[in-house]
């Protein structure tokens, strides 16, 4: 944990009190239990690097349970939720999600989220745990006054599981029966599982692979076991938030409250794709046209160290020669590549594919190279 995996770390607090229904599993299979978001979660099992090769070479799974779900259901859905988020929900399908943005009025990211249709006037929005009590605070004082729509947090009665790798096919074929298929991609469907019905998603934050599986929490522990069981054959590894964090750096895949925050817009983060300026009103729209017009000061890059040393780590200075140009947010050891890698907010003038920079660590500059995303690729077969 010393190496690898802490940009997570502005999230661990001595103060939290909340389990998923699966910490006992954690426990009794030897994971270290660190506070999380208010949650006791396991940072690894066997060691962040272990995980994170079984995850990008076999499968692996995370618990997910501390992410906060809330379902939006009635006739006025889709129009309020299109107020509230900057993708448009006019794109989905019933079975169909995607990745948005819960911004404040400056067009601040109060969240990432992804959000699932479900049903024909049913969405269901999964939001990360730190900022999940907020959120739902957020889209609850927006509620429309005439109640076309419900907002409902099931957070407490549901858990999750994210099963991730090259061999989920498999695995799921094991889970579910073998003439069940895997849902496309960014696609949500229901199948039974052990008498009862469970969600499956072909999504993930890993950039391998993968499916999220939601269940109630009377069913969490029974999904575990076989999950653990059924993969065995198949080399799987229970994974935790260290891996979670490794996999997520090297596909450039943003952490909400480091790489994300109130203070920064969807365009600075270069996340303009899931922003629809064409809709004509969400929260936050104006500002983002501003910052689109005029073009943001500071813009969200990748890069990899371009020697060996000590690790990236967020809030370092990067500079461009003796100037001052940005910060890091995130940055880790890649297990993948072998070298230290990052995320940073530099100045627009600097944030070009290619740029030489240098990141300041304990006192001395270390060179350092822009890159393009994804920082991992997986190799040609």
């Amino acid at each position: 944990m010393r190496n690898i995996g802490l940009s997570l770390v502005s999230f661990v607090t001595e103060a939290a009190q909340r389990k998923t229904p699966l910490y006992d599993q954690h426990v009794r299979l030897g994971a270290k239990i660190v506070s999380f978001a208010g949650w006791l979660m396991p940072v690894q099992y066997s060691s962040i690097v272990e995980e994170h090769q079984t995850v990008r070479n076999s499968v692996g799974v995370f618990d997910i349970s501390h992410m906060g779900q809330f379902i939006v259901h009635g006739v006025g859905g889709r129009d309020w939720l299109n107020k509230m988020l900057t993708n448009s929900v006019d794109k989905l399908d019933v079975g169909t999600g995607q990745y948005t943005f819960l911004l404040n009025h400056h067009g601040g990211i109060i969240d990432d989220l992804i959000v699932y249709q479900i049903e024909d006037q049913k969405y269901l929005l999964v939001v990360n745990a730190a900022c999940a009590d907020e959120d739902f605070a957020w889209l609850q004082s927006h509620l429309n006054e005439d109640r076309s729509c419900t907002l409902t947090n099931r957070s407490a009665n549901f858990g999750a599981v994210a099963i991730q790798g090259p061999r989920v096919s498999e695995l799921f074929s094991a889970l579910f029966g073998g003439d069940m298929e895997l849902p496309a991609r960014n696609h949500i469907a229901d199948f039974t599982f052990n008498g009862t019905m469970v969600s499956a998603a072909r999504t993930g934050y890993t950039g391998e692979d993968g499916i999220e599986v939601f269940f109630g929490t009377k069913d969490a522990v029974k999904f575990w076991d076989v999950v653990i069981e059924k993969g065995r054959t198949l080399g799987i590894k229970p994974c935790g938030l260290g891996a979670r964090d490794t996999l997520r750096l090297e596909m450039c895949y943003p952490l909400n409250g480091s790489d994300l925050s109130p203070q920064r817009n969807p365009i600075e983060a270069g996340l303009g794709f899931f922003v629809d300026l064409a809709k004509p009103e969400f929260v936050g729209r104006d500002a983002l046209v501003k910052t689109k017009e005029s073009g943001p000061a500071e813009k969200l890059v990748p890069f990899r160290m371009m020697e060996k040393g000590p690790p990236p780590r967020p809030h370092y200075a990067v500079f461009r020669n003796t100037e001052h140009i940005g910060e890091v947010t995130s940055g880790t050891v890649s297990p993948s590549l072998n070298w230290g890698i990052g995320m940073a907010y530099v100045s627009s003038a600097h944030a070009k594919i290619g740029t030489d920079i240098h990141i300041e660590i304990r006192g001395r500059k270390f060179p350092a190279i822009i890159e393009k995303k994804p920082l991992y690729r997986k190799p040609a077969s």
